[in-house]
């Protein structure tokens, strides 16, 4: 079973979310905002990828921040406090497989390929 993260209204999410289930794939969603995101899940995140994969500095959630606040990501530590505090700036979807491995994002043929290769 495959865990999808994200915020439940996002229009990659529903995309995501639609394409797991036209192809019959069993997974879990997580929603930061109903279900919150703590530091230890943030961290096997940031351990595996990277912090800048997972922040998404498009969105609106981000360019709505103060720009000391953006200014003062210089590291996976800040960029981690950021993204525990405002859960919407953690870029989306992240699907994790049962062995831990992640994908962030969503694009049709690399999620074929990502489920194939996990399942």
């Amino acid at each position: 079973m495959f865990q999808l993260y994200g915020i439940k209204n996002c229009d990659t999410i529903k995309k995501a979310r639609r394409y797991l289930e036209a192809s019959g794939i069993d997974y879990r969603f997580h929603d930061y905002r109903v279900d919150g995101v703590d530091d230890a899940l943030l961290q096997s995140f940031i351990d595996q990828l990277g912090y800048e994969p997972l922040l998404n500095t498009r969105g609106t959630t981000w360019r709505k921040l103060p720009e000391a606040e953006r200014a003062a990501v210089q590291d996976a530590d800040s960029a981690k406090a950021i993204m525990l505090a405002q859960p919407a700036v953690i870029k989306r979807p992240v699907l994790a497989a049962t062995n831990g491995d992640l994908l962030v994002g969503f694009n049709e043929s690399l999620y074929h390929a990502f489920i194939q290769e996990k399942s």
